[in-house]
């Protein structure tokens, strides 16, 4: 008995290995690395010198990633409102209505089209002469064309729209895995007890689904505050820095210009903001079980 668990102990770190030296290779180690890294003036081609904390010290002196940063916050918006969706998309496709095949096929097909194909598809359609601006002059509800990824007071909104179109489908597919986890008998029983298809929803459904929801909120979350692509691919954080995110100025400070000690330093603190945003989702999710109604 003893040596069948060996086996199949052996057998799990076996498959489990080419992803732990993946994680290790590309993912904690340059954490590891970027923590003295963060502590030097490193740009590859000037001599390095240590500068102890001043990177961290100018980082909170430098208004362009304090924008970043906010820039970062207001895209967790999108949070609570891509999860609501998610879940009512998911309790939609969970129902036996004709073609749901064809609405889970629909609603999953952003998710696996490439950034850079979403982007142009968005570019064309936000154009000025695009499909968005001829449909809202259309209806009456604009006078004018807007640019809308030109414009400062738009473009973050609108970028903040296109992840939240791209992510649907895939936590609809997450939580459509676990309402169909959960046992048909809990909902006859509710029903029995007079439970209509609200309270069904709020007091079976919602408890049920609290790890998904955690684990959803969790990546969202951490998603927004590094959100990227579609940032840099379509406005490389402008007009100005009003769509300036965190993710994209590191990039700009390590990779376009070669300051990869003060990059490491940003990244650092945007870690830190990420740690504790996840504590705070583990402590507002920690409850669970089922309410009674």
């Amino acid at each position: 008995m003893y040596k069948g668990i060996r086996s199949e102990t052996f057998t799990a770190w076996a498959f489990m290995a080419p992803g732990l030296l993946f994680l290790a290779v590309f993912t904690f180690w340059p954490i590891i690395y970027g923590i003295p890294l963060s502590l030097t003036d490193y740009s590859v081609i000037t001599e390095t010198h240590y500068v102890g904390l001043d990177n961290f010290a100018r980082a909170f002196q430098d208004s362009n990633f304090l924008i970043s940063l906010w820039n970062s916050l207001v895209y967790v918006l999108i949070v609570p409102v891509i999860q609501i969706l998610s879940i009512l998309m998911a309790i939609l496709v969970n129902s036996k209505i004709p073609g749901v095949k064809m609405f889970r096929a629909a609603y999953y097909i952003p998710v696996v089209t490439s950034m850079v194909a979403v982007a142009l598809i968005w570019s064309w359609l936000l154009g000025n002469n695009g499909v968005v601006n001829y449909l809202l002059l259309k209806v009456g509800i604009l006078s004018e064309q807007v640019s809308w990824l030109s414009t400062s007071s738009t473009a973050l909104y609108v970028l903040m729209f296109i992840t939240m179109w791209k992510g649907l489908g895939y936590y609809m597919m997450l939580y459509l895995a676990g309402l169909q986890g959960i046992p048909t008998d809990l909902y006859e029983a509710a029903r029995v007890d007079g439970a209509g298809p609200v309270r069904l929803i709020v007091h079976v459904t919602l408890p049920l689904l609290r790890p998904h929801i955690l684990f959803c909120t969790l990546i969202s979350v951490m998603g927004a505050i590094r959100v990227f692509d579609e940032v840099y691919i379509l406005t490389k954080g402008g007009p100005g820095t009003s769509t300036l995110t965190s993710s994209v100025y590191i990039f700009q400070k390590g990779l376009e210009q070669f300051n990869f000690g003060y990059a490491s330093a940003l990244g650092l603190i945007v870690s830190v903001l990420v740690g504790a945003l996840s504590l705070l989702v583990f402590r507002l999710n920690r409850r669970g079980g089922v309410n009674s109604y």
